[in-house]
């Protein structure tokens, strides 16, 4: 499923500009991590609310450019109602993308507007940041 670039470009920017689940709770059972990109403006914190194993509740704040937000905005639209192990397989088809290994595109769908972050190297690390606050969060399970 090739993705055609305006629509790459609208998904990307209408997450920039109205992310979804911004604004933390900061209330007793999140799980709560933050990361920064010291090359860049990108700091974010994010949490999860985890009960039965499974993620019932996720927000985040922080500034960041486009990427990272957008990322950030859509990854949590997908850990939403996913067990620990759905999201660590999200995760993992996350990298591999953007390490140009195999993926499964159906697991992805949205995420797969930044398939070609590869392209600019100095962008990865922004689509990364949301990848890996999340799993800083579940090493704390």
């Amino acid at each position: 499923m090739e993705m055609d670039r305006e629509l790459r470009r609208e998904i990307i920017v209408e997450n920039y500009q109205n992310p979804y689940h911004k604004g933390l709770k900061k209330e007793e059972g999140y799980l709560c991590a933050n990361t920064n990109n010291e090359s860049c403006i990108d700091n974010i914190d994010i949490e999860l609310k985890i009960e039965d194993g499974k993620v019932v509740d996720a927000n985040f704040d922080g500034e960041a450019c486009a990427i990272s937000t957008s990322a950030t905005s859509i990854f949590l639209q997908k850990v939403m109602g996913k067990n620990v192990e759905e999201v660590k397989k999200l995760l993992e088809n996350y990298q591999n993308m953007i390490d140009e290994k195999e993926y499964d595109k159906d697991l992805l769908e949205e995420l797969i507007v930044y398939d070609e972050v590869y392209l600019q190297p100095n962008r990865k690390k922004c689509a990364l940041l949301p990848k890996e606050t999340i799993e800083k969060i579940l090493k704390q399970l």
